[in-house]
């Protein structure tokens, strides 16, 4: 090697100052998708707030639709891993089917860009998250969790048999998410503030038994 060859450690920082310049692309991706969608982003946006450019963008991501899938997959692995850490096997089945209950609902109030993500993706028909060979993998590993919990709980005695993992999963999520995608019409049409502390928590006692008693033997 040579005095002017460049050695191996010299490329470190520039192999940083990318990984710093794509994780400040997606964080800006995440908050300008979840606030306009795939279709009302704007990709000058994008590069502005992550103090890059659109070059750069499109040399690390490919385009914007590809972006939008990765920024999707990310926080669908979030919440898919965050479910994972609950080490609900480890738990009596009542206790861990209440703790995924309010976990799922203490998740959507502390990320609404999920709920917002989501609904963008339905909008074009899950033609994204199909391409996601990761969330499906961790999306069959939260079913195998809540099958686990319900063949404990009716080996014990405290779960009817016959429940439907994937059904359950969809209910958990749909008593959350409707509550909360809808928080202003209901409000309205209620006539009560449904983001109010005292109504919050009174939501999600009324989720954790609405679940149980679907389950109960």
């Amino acid at each position: 090697m040579t005095k002017d060859t460049p050695s191996e450690p010299a490329l470190a920082p520039r192999t940083r100052d990318a990984e710093a310049t794509k994780a400040r692309i997606l964080k800006a991706a995440l908050n300008e998708f979840a606030r306009y969608g795939l279709a009302g982003a704007r990709v000058d946006t994008i590069a502005e707030k992550a103090k890059a450019n659109k070059r750069m963008l499109y040399h690390y991501f490919g385009s914007k639709e590809e972006l939008f899938q990765i920024v999707l997959e990310n926080a669908y692995l979030d919440i898919r891993q965050a479910e994972q850490k609950l080490r609900l096997h480890e738990l009596d089945p009542v206790e861990a089917l209440e703790r995924l209950v309010r976990f799922t609902w203490e998740y959507y109030l502390k990320h609404p860009e999920f709920i917002r993500l989501v609904n963008s993706e339905n909008l074009h028909r899950g033609q994204h998250l199909r391409k996601s060979k990761l969330v499906s993998i961790f999306s069959r590993k939260l079913v195998e969790m809540v099958s686990g919990i319900l063949d404990r709980g009716v080996a014990q005695g405290v779960f009817r048999p016959g429940v439907d993992p994937v059904h359950l999963n969809l209910t958990i999520a749909a008593i959350g998410f409707y509550y909360l995608t809808n928080r202003y019409t209901g409000s309205i049409i209620f006539e009560r503030d449904l983001m109010d502390k005292a109504a919050l928590d009174e939501r999600l006692t009324f989720n954790i038994d609405t679940i149980l008693r679907l389950v109960r033997a």
